[in-house]
């Protein structure tokens, strides 16, 4: 038997559903479609106009790239038609309302990881679809405003050696790959589960001065290997493209930091809640992962502005709870630990 296709599974997911359901449904199909269009414009590489060029910078303060603006505007014109009240995405400053009436608000980032589009590393979009909050204020702001466990939808698309769709409708993770040959997304992984316990962590380690005392420890304990206390040796992973380092926890475990730190601009950490952290967290709950912003679940963060930034955390389950443990208890990590006694690998 052949492998379900995405409009097959979107099929049962919508069943004898509720309209919102449908619309769903309807915007997912409307999101795979775009993909394909960006995918291509990315395979041009340096033959494309939009690939390398600086436009300006986006509404979080980041350089704004003109393949940045280019998937931006992509998926923006694909959402025309759908049933889609309002679009917030990481480019722009403010939501577009597109229609009133529709039941699905979008917030996307069109190309996460596209600092690294020079140099052939995967890079990706991800998006998170809410309800609409009712009555629907003018600005559409506060419907972005809900916590991530209002998701009714989560995903990301990878643009790799594969073009592939991470996907949960709120009932277990998917991944779907592209076949050109067939023109449609087909289900690879159906209903993934994170690894309990990790081999691999994921943390760009030139910050390490910089990071408090509980990241310290567990990166210090993760470098120890099989003599330490985690009992065995691991290996490390950083990619610097969310969606990839992600994409590579959901196959064969792992965990991925990035706390907040005592630099500028960082120590409320620097992903965006309703753009990637809200949609990433949701994936990896419902694949049996973790996600948090080291003390509290990531879903359950209450957003406070469209743009905000918190520290992130995720992947095996054990892993990050050994994390968010050492974060409690903080104020005696000093006295314990004799490995902040002594220098360690990263130490001057």
């Amino acid at each position: 038997m052949p492998a379900p296709s995405l409009d097959d599974h979107l099929n049962a997911f919508v069943g004898t559903s509720s309209a919102e359901c449908l619309a769903v449904a309807d915007v997912i199909r409307k999101l795979a479609g775009a993909a394909v269009e960006v995918r291509e414009a990315i395979n041009l590489g340096a033959l494309g106009n939009a690939f390398a060029g600086i436009a300006a910078t986006n509404a979080g303060g980041d350089v704004q790239k003109d393949l940045d603006v280019l998937a931006d505007e992509i998926f923006l014109n694909a959402m025309a038609g759908a049933p889609v009240a309002l679009f917030a995405s990481e480019e722009l400053e403010n939501p577009v309302v597109l229609d009133r009436d529709a039941h699905i608000a979008i917030a996307i980032d069109p190309l996460d990881g596209s600092s690294n589009i020079e140099t052939n590393v995967s890079v990706g979009s991800i998006f998170s679809l809410l309800p609409v909050v009712r009555p629907l204020e003018a600005s559409g702001i506060e419907t972005f405003l809900q916590p991530g466990i209002s998701q009714l939808a989560a995903g990301f698309f990878v643009y790799g050696p594969q073009l592939a769709l991470v996907l949960t409708l709120g009932a277990g993770t998917h991944i779907f790959v592209y076949s050109p040959r067939q023109n449609t997304f087909v289900e690879a992984y159906p209903d993934v589960q994170i690894a309990h316990k990790a081999s691999e962590f994921a943390i760009n380690a030139s910050n390490y001065r910089h990071w408090d005392s509980p990241v310290r420890l567990y990166v210090d304990e993760c470098l120890n290997g099989s003599t330490g206390a985690h009992g065995r040796d691991y290996n490390m992973r950083w990619i610097a493209s969310l969606v990839a380092d992600t994409y590579r926890i959901l196959i064969r475990g792992g965990v991925f930091l990035y706390p907040g730190d005592s630099r500028k601009g960082y120590g409320k950490g620097r992903l965006r809640l309703v753009y990637e952290a809200n949609p990433i967290a949701m994936l990896i709950e419902q694949a049996g992962g973790l996600a948090t912003d080291c003390m509290t679940r990531t879903l359950e963060i209450q957003p406070t502005a469209l743009h905000q930034r918190v520290p992130l955390v995720f992947g095996s389950a054990s892993e990050v709870t050994r994390i968010e443990h050492y974060h409690a208890e903080a104020g005696q990590i000093g006295e314990r630990s004799p490995l902040f006694g002594h220098r360690g690998l990263f130490r001057s």
